[in-house]
């Protein structure tokens, strides 16, 4: 069974940045489109970036210009790079599949931006 690992979050300062890595057990990125998604205590998990298994690449508004979705299929991995960090932008980040799969979900990894 695939299981996917968050990891690269902390604290930062408004305006800093950060790099989220997603390391699936086995590789599915060169089948599957991969999210990132974001969830705040008592709201509802969004999607922050996706890419297809193809590199095309799509972004929440409120992120667009900010954060970049990769994958390297090599290793497995999907990155989030998270540049000009605001404290709206303070979150657990998972990632899964898109569409997901339920149970797939990580524990995900906090930030936290504040000053």
């Amino acid at each position: 069974q695939v299981q996917l690992v968050e990891s690269g979050g902390g604290l930062v300062q408004p305006g800093g940045s950060l790099r989220l890595s997603c390391a699936a057990s086995r590789s599915i990125f060169r089948v599957y489109a991969m999210g990132w998604y974001r969830q705040a205590p008592g709201k509802q998990r969004e999607l922050v970036a996706a890419i297809t298994s193809g590199g095309s690449t799509n972004y929440a508004d409120s992120v667009k210009g900010r954060f970049t979705i990769s994958r390297d299929n090599a290793k497995n991995t999907v990155y989030l790079q998270m540049n000009s960090l605001k404290p709206e932008d303070t979150d657990v980040y998972y990632c899964n599949t898109r569409p997901v799969v339920a149970n797939l979900w990580g524990q995900g990894t906090q930030v936290t931006v504040s000053s």
